[in-house]
Formats: structure tokens, C-alpha cells, sequence
């Protein structure tokens, strides 16, 4: 039986959502930090800042845990990363840790950061391993929150999180450079993995979880299509693999049936009626395992 830490703040609600659809549904939340789900794989969960769950799934105190690859990369933590989730704070997509300087600074790359600045940052582990490669000795000052508001009267740049870059231009500054990329990681104790019980456990988690977010964006599509013109369907029908095609009885159609992607598709049904299909179903999909 696992321990699990999910994350706190900016990921929880797409977190929780990703488990609800997983049929992990975490249950007695609210303002708490001890919850539940409901399933013999899983016993002890807790929800806690995702900066301390990894060192936290390091040591030993979870099984399995989830954080940004970016804190895993700050806290320097031993642990293994499972699965890759693309999901942030408002959905799918990758997040950028980037560094920022005003609108009207000259500088248009890290490489023009001069020796000597003063760069504020959550990540300050992060921060000095990257001006260290670029040779580029700065003063990285550890931020509290409220990162952008210390350009430049208090600090000469920041390195931050961003998934579109709008807050820090509505305060006036710009991006020169992307100093790693994060997306959402499912991290796993060592000794956990390597526990054959706990393995297995963990992947069937992994498996469910990763269905989730292989399924959205997708629909399934089901038409009858008389033999005569399967090729013509065929020819206009995007997929993730063949389509499937099973015989109607006592008939001269087909029945077929593939994934395509949610978007697009008002585009696409029209022209599969166009090229011969008929009874046309749409139909929301859940998980897709592979």
C-alpha cells in the first residue's frame, strides 16, 4: 500500500481533477491537508507545498508524489520521475523558468546579464547553476513571492515561472531567455521502486494516471460506411492508428470506428457524411491506455 504527497497552491486543482477522472477521486479536502482516496493501492495521502515533496518522497516519508520537474531540479532531490503529466495551474502545457529584465534594459540575452547583478528568485539553486555555466558571476537573492515587483528598484532581473509570459509584461518586464522548461512529474521513493509489491502498485497508478491525459482532447468517432466507399473514408479520416472495420450482418456496410482529436472535428464529420459515412457517432472518451 502507498503513501502518497499531492501538491498544494498553483497545481492542486488540476491535480485533484486528474485523479477524479482517474477514478482516484480525493476525498476530505476542503482546508485539510490529510485526505483520502479510496483504493487498496493507496493508503496514506497528504496534500503539501509541491517545493518539499520531493526532498519529502526522498527521504522516505511517501512512496510517490507529485511536484514540477522544476522543484525536483531545485531541491536536488534522489528520486525517481515516473511519468511526465503535462498539466499546469491553467491545463496542459509546459512550463518556462525564465529570466526577465525591464522593457527598457539593452539586454536581449542571458550572455549580456553583467558581472555583478543582482537577480531575484524562487529557485536559487536553479539560478546559480545557470549563470555559472554562462561564467557570469551575479548575486541570486532568494524571493519570497512577488518576484516581479523587485525590477528594478530592489534587483536588476528575475528568474521566474511563467506559462504565458502576460503578468510579467503587465509589469513591465520582458524574457531574454529560458532557463529550464517544467512540466508536471509523478516522482517515486528509490527504495519504493525497487520494492516489487510497491512497483507494481506504482505503475498501475502511473497507467491510470497517464490514460487520463492520453485521452483528453480526444473523441471517439463511429460511423457505418457502405464497402463501396470505405476507401473514400478512410482517405479524409485522421487517426491514431488504423481505424477499426467491422463487417455489418446481412450487409453490405461497415462498421468503423477511431480517435481523432476534439479539435477539428466539426470540421472533419461533415466531410466523412460528404465522402460516405453515415449514422455518425461522437462519443467523449475517458482513458486511453496503451
Amino acid at each position: 500500500m502507498l503513501s502518497l504527497a499531492l501538491p498544494k497552491g498553483s497545481l492542486q486543482e488540476q491535480t485533484l481533477k486528474l485523479f477524479a477522472e482517474a477514478d482516484l477521486e480525493v476525498k476530505g479536502g476542503g482546508r485539510g491537508y490529510n485526505v483520502r482516496i479510496d483504493d487498496p493501492r493507496i493508503g496514506r495521502v497528504k496534500i503539501l507545498r509541491p517545493q518539499e515533496i520531493p526532498l519529502y518522497v526522498q527521504d522516505g516519508h511517501f512512496d510517490l508524489g507529485i511536484s514540477g520537474h522544476d522543484w525536483v531540479t531545485e531541491s536536488g532531490a534522489d528520486v525517481v520521475e515516473v511519468a511526465e503529466l503535462p498539466y499546469a495551474k491553467t491545463g496542459t502545457g509546459v512550463v518556462k523558468m525564465v529570466l526577465a529584465v525591464p522593457d527598457d534594459s539593452p539586454i536581449v540575452t542571458a550572455a549580456e546579464i553583467k558581472p555583478g547583478s543582482r537577480i531575484s528568485t524562487e529557485f536559487p539553486n536553479v539560478t546559480r547553476g545557470f549563470f555559472e555555466q554562462l561564467g557570469i558571476p551575479v548575486e541570486v537573492e532568494f524571493s519570497y513571492g512577488a518576484t516581479e515587483a523587485k525590477v528594478p528598484e530592489l534587483v536588476d532581473a528575475l528568474v521566474d515561472l511563467t506559462e504565458t509570459g502576460e503578468t510579467l509584461r503587465r509589469n513591465g518586464l520582458k524574457i531574454v531567455d529560458v532557463v529550464l522548461e517544467s512540466t508536471t512529474r509523478l516522482v517515486a521513493n528509490r527504495e519504493s521502486w525497487e520494492d516489487p509489491g510497491k512497483r507494481v502498485e506504482i505503475e498501475e497508478i502511473r497507467t491510470l494516471l497517464l490514460g487520463v491525459i492520453e485521452a483528453r482532447g480526444r473523441v471517439l468517432l463511429l460511423m457505418n460506411v457502405p464497402e463501396a466507399r470505405l476507401a473514400d473514408v478512410v482517405g479524409v479520416l485522421p487517426a491514431m492508428k488504423r481505424p477499426s472495420v467491422n463487417r455489418l450482418y446481412d450487409s453490405d456496410y461497415v462498421e468503423l470506428m477511431t480517435v481523432v482529436d476534439k479539435l477539428g472535428v466539426n470540421i472533419l464529420i461533415p466531410k466523412l457524411k460528404a465522402a460516405g459515412a453515415e449514422d455518425i457517432l461522437e462519443m467523449p472518451i475517458t482513458k486511453i491506455v496503451r
